[in-house]
């Protein structure tokens, strides 16, 4: 493995045969990037198959000669692997939780929520169709009721006409399809903006994790930049070479006087500074997290009502509407002729015209097994799975970006020895002053 880094990291190989290995190394890490940045577009950014072919056969083939060829670009390239755990690449994973969130939470809070709607408007329907039948038996109570007042016995109080006409059912088709207007012109607002969020969240998306991936770049090529160009960036190690120059030149109470102000870039210990950042960065995290935790809650949350509002419109009973009709009618004495009436022999206290008792019966429907009720999705497990391992790998890499920094130290270290040589003799002249005004 050494032998294999020694030529990866040399600016030129020195025959055909490190040639044909350095040629087998970067062909095999970009068929790995190829493979990886396919599935990146393809499954996480959502983009089309032949697209996230052709890209990414082009950006490997493009890869493959920049490396091969281009020594600082192959330094740049080894420092992203680690700068992937710091501030970057915790950005990178954000952006693929807000794509999980997109793809997968987002639809599914929307399918719950249109599984309400559709709840609502069966319950409407099928109460209202009720209701608008509930008017025929009206209708036939009233003329059952008109028959009954025709059918006295005596026939000069026989009014014209007993019957009740109802025009309520004519305007049923009228109000079915209002009804009907109503819900598709709500399902189609409701289904645009569904569209128009999930098309802004994944463009937002696309943009954020092009920038990111740019900016990953970036950040190693600036820390490699500041690396060759400035004696005094992160040079506060205490490495091998450091340790040799000390004990040639019989000064190393140098590094055991200065053990508190150097790191082995080796070691575990970590400075008062890093120990502040890595807190700051998992506080931002927990935010990340509580957020996400939110919108999980949400998809249960939708779940929960969706499901309960199925079961229970499955539930509902037939409501029974009882219509009871007393109808009684007599007429009293007249106080102008009552000789009239005793002549006629009818009784002084009154005569009895009609006597109507009925009972009716009627249930209003509130549910149907012929409604169209999608049913409710649960919230797939896991994708709760995949947010829990990115969000731990994020809480890890919190903790692991001193260390990622020291790694890319090292990384460029190997890749320009003569200049760290230069770096080193810059930190033992500093320590050599110090020590001597001190």
């Amino acid at each position: 493995m050494a032998e294999l880094w020694w030529i990866y990291s040399k600016p030129v190989p020195a025959d055909g045969r490190e040639l044909c290995t350095l040629f087998l190394q970067c062909s095999c890490i970009t068929a790995v990037i190829g493979g990886l940045f396919y599935n990146w577009m393809f499954a996480s950014l959502e983009y089309s198959w032949h697209l996230s072919v052709a890209t990414a056969v082009s950006f490997s083939l493009l890869l493959l000669l920049t490396l091969l060829l281009v020594h600082p670009a192959r330094c740049v390239f080894s420092m992203i692997m680690p700068t992937l755990g710091t501030k970057q690449g915790r950005e990178l994973l954000f952006s693929a939780c807000i794509m999980i969130a997109v793809v997968n939470i987002t639809p599914n809070i929307m399918s719950n929520i249109k599984t309400i709607l559709q709840v609502i408007k069966c319950i409407c329907k099928n109460s209202s169709d009720s209701l608008l039948n509930s008017t025929a038996l009206l209708e036939k109570v009233s003329w059952e009721f008109g028959d009954a007042i025709q059918e006295t016995v005596h026939s000069i109080y026989k009014p014209m006409n007993g019957h009740f006409r109802f025009s309520l059912l004519q305007n049923s088709s009228l109000i079915y399809q209002k009804m009907h207007l109503a819900s598709d012109k709500i399902s189609r607002e409701f289904l645009s903006v569904e569209v128009l969020v999930k098309d802004s969240l994944r463009v937002a998306n696309r943009l954020a994790a092009g920038f990111f991936v740019l900016y990953l770049c970036f950040q190693s090529a600036w820390y490699l930049k500041n690396y060759l160009t400035n004696l005094r960036f992160d040079n506060f190690y205490i490495t091998k070479k450091l340790e040799c120059l000390a004990v040639d030149r019989k000064a190393a109470h140098l590094l055991v006087g200065s053990s508190k102000k150097l790191i082995r870039p080796t070691g575990l210990k970590l400075s008062w500074e890093e120990v502040v950042l890595c807190l700051v960065q998992a506080m931002l995290v927990t935010v990340a997290l509580v957020l996400m935790l939110v919108v999980v809650a949400m998809d249960h949350f939708a779940f929960s009502v969706a499901d309960t509002a199925v079961r229970r419109a499955a539930q509902f009973s037939a409501v029974l509407v009882t219509l009871n009709i007393k109808y009684k009618v007599s007429a009293g004495l007249s106080r102008i002729m009552p000789f009239l009436f005793k002549v006629f022999g009818h009784p002084s206290e009154g005569l009895l015209l009609g006597d109507f008792n009925r009972t009716y019966h009627h249930h209003l429907i509130f549910s149907s097994a012929h409604c169209r009720i999608s049913p409710p999705m649960p919230p797939n497990p896991s994708v709760l799975l995949v947010v829990g391992l990115l969000f731990c790998i994020l809480y890890a890499t919190v903790f692991l970006e001193t260390y990622a920094r020291r790694l890319c130290r090292q990384i460029a270290a190997s890749f320009f020895q003569s200049w760290e040589q230069e770096r080193v003799l810059y930190l033992y002249g500093k320590l050599s002053r110090r020590h001597r005004k001190e």
